[in-house]
């Protein structure tokens, strides 16, 4: 049975530990010594030394019935800045930051849910398939635990990630591809106030690519573009000779991705070359979009799932993206549900109780449901 208690004090515990990305050792430490305590065996892998992180993702395989339907499920154990120090609020149901800090629920709300339901099925002896936990680091700003993670030791037939936000049932079944580009333009330094005609400012040259940039903002239904960061110069009295802007551009459709892609990085060369200046692009794929049809199967699980916890599913797209981003791209189906956190990345986070409490009851709805299907 779902303990309210004990899960309310699991989330305070987790959100007590700093855990900003790529400095996760204190969680890892405590989520292995957890798990161990629940009689399970888990380990931790190497990406910590691969990212430059002291901590790798913690891994953790719960044996079930053998034949059923494998399920992956996953959290991540970082947390945005400000996330030192975090001291949470207890308000009645809810739970928030004290205004200070970020509150840390994304996502260790997700990590509690978890615990708690592994917890609640070996606590009443109720049976469900092969089970395999993955904590994964550094998961804000680049999806380097999950990009890293070694997915031919974890044979799942379906995978469902605990960290979106809205009402419990909540579900992203569509989320973008996302390249990230970073535009280095040259031209001439100069003495400022002596010989300034004899430069080329290669700040002005970004300027003016930028003034007309294509597909900038909302593109579409279903993509998007942005400038995130632009530095250039060393000195007042200097003309600039470079200048680097870095961007992003996602779509849920791959085609469109590429198309608005390559459409505004010819902009910028072509605008830069018109003034006499240079540039030079680095283009990357960050990480593979998804987009699962109502119809397969991991959603005719959720719905079956939905049903028996008595919940409404609600079905939606996304503009970000998450650790489910990865783990389809590797070729397991996986979906993004919501554990009920509020106003993340801000210093009025907050998560109710309740809502991580009907979390673990559709969670224990899944893992039941799965027993169901066929592999």
């Amino acid at each position: 049975m779902i303990n309210r208690d004990r899960l309310t004090e699991s989330f305070l515990e987790l959100v007590r530990i700093d855990s900003l990305s790529k400095k996760e050792r204190d969680m890892a430490d405590h989520l292995l010594k957890r798990l161990r305590e629940m009689g399970l065996e888990p380990y931790e892998d190497d990406t910590g030394s691969k990212i430059g992180g002291n901590a790798g993702n913690v891994i953790c395989r719960v044996p079930g019935i053998p034949g059923k339907p494998v399920l992956l499920l996953m959290a991540h154990m970082d947390t945005v800045d400000p996330g030192i120090g975090k001291k949470p609020v207890v308000d009645g149901d809810l739970i928030r930051s004290d205004g200070t800090t970020v509150l840390g629920g994304d996502d260790a709300a997700g990590i509690a849910v978890i615990l708690e339901t592994i917890g609640s099925l070996k606590e009443d002896g109720i049976s469900h398939g092969d089970l395999y936990l993955v904590f994964t680091v550094a998961e804000e700003g680049g999806l380097f635990g999950a990009r890293n993670l070694d997915i031919s030791k974890i044979p799942a037939d379906y995978a469902f990630i605990l960290d979106d936000e809205g009402p419990i049932a909540t579900a992203a079944i569509k989320a973008p591809f996302y390249n990230r580009f970073k535009a280095t333009f040259k031209g001439r330094a100069a003495h400022a106030g002596l010989e300034p005609e004899k430069g080329l400012n290669a700040i002005i040259l970004a300027s003016r690519a930028l003034s007309e940039m294509p597909h900038m903002g909302r593109i579409d239904e279903e993509s998007t573009s942005n400038i995130g960061i632009i530095n250039g110069g060393i000195a007042r009295n200097i003309v600039s000779e470079t200048c680097t802007v870095e961007g992003e551009v996602r779509s849920i459709h791959e085609d469109r991705l590429e198309q608005y892609t390559k459409e505004i990085l010819d902009h910028i060369r072509e605008v830069t070359e018109k003034q006499g200046g240079h540039v030079e692009i680095e283009v990357e794929r960050m990480y593979p979009g998804y987009n699962l049809e109502e119809s397969s199967p991991i959603i005719c699980l959720l719905k079956d799932a939905a049903k028996k916890a008595g919940l409404p599913l609600n079905l939606h797209a996304t503009g970000g993206g998450s650790d489910t981003n990865v783990i389809n791209g590797y070729g397991i189906p996986a979906v993004d549900i919501s554990v009920g956190m509020d106003r993340v990345h801000s210093t009025e986070e907050r998560i109710r109780i309740s809502d991580m409490e009907k979390a673990c009851h559709f969670l224990q709805a899944i893992i039941t449901t799965a027993l169901t299907y066929n592999r």
